[in-house]
């Protein structure tokens, strides 16, 4: 016996079979205990559904020509890559490495914080920095971004 599930030995919650109501414009509509059996989904379409995504196949292994194309797009990926991002960082690091390393007594800098002193004291790791009245800084050598001219700072 086919219930209002559409698949055999299942039957309706009230254990009555499925039926429809006539309306006066004669189309069936199901009743409360479930959609009629012609409108169920038979069990044999789920079978096609799932065979048909087993009767799909892998698609072929790509040929050495595609991967020898692959090889040539990556070189001048790398090569822009290079000339883009890590060249300009790395003359950027150098400069920064010159100016710190070049640093004297009575410069005028900028620190990355934005204060503006003249060095007073160097040290190897530390610079102490006057940045007005009697005020004196401790600062990483690193914290220095810019050298400014002589006569800066009044």
């Amino acid at each position: 016996m086919v219930g209002w599930s559409g698949y055999p030995g299942v039957e309706s919650p009230r254990g009555g079979s499925t039926s429809t109501a006539r309306f006066e414009s004669g189309a069936a509509a199901p009743c409360r205990d479930g959609p009629p059996a012609s409108q169920a989904i038979p069990e044999d379409f789920a079978v096609f559904l799932i065979s048909s995504a087993y009767a799909q196949t892998a698609a072929p292994a790509a040929a050495s020509a595609s991967d020898n194309s692959f090889l040539f797009m990556l070189i001048p990926m790398f090569a822009i890559m290079y000339f883009l991002v890590i060249r300009p960082q790395q003359k950027r690091a150098k400069e920064q490495k010159e100016l710190i390393a070049g640093l004297a007594k009575g410069d005028e800098i900028v620190t990355t914080g934005g204060v503006i002193g003249r060095i007073s004291k160097l040290g190897e790791s530390y610079v102490h920095i006057e940045t007005g009245g009697n005020v004196e800084l401790q600062i990483q050598r690193s914290a220095i971004v810019q050298v400014l001219p002589k006569g800066t700072l009044k």
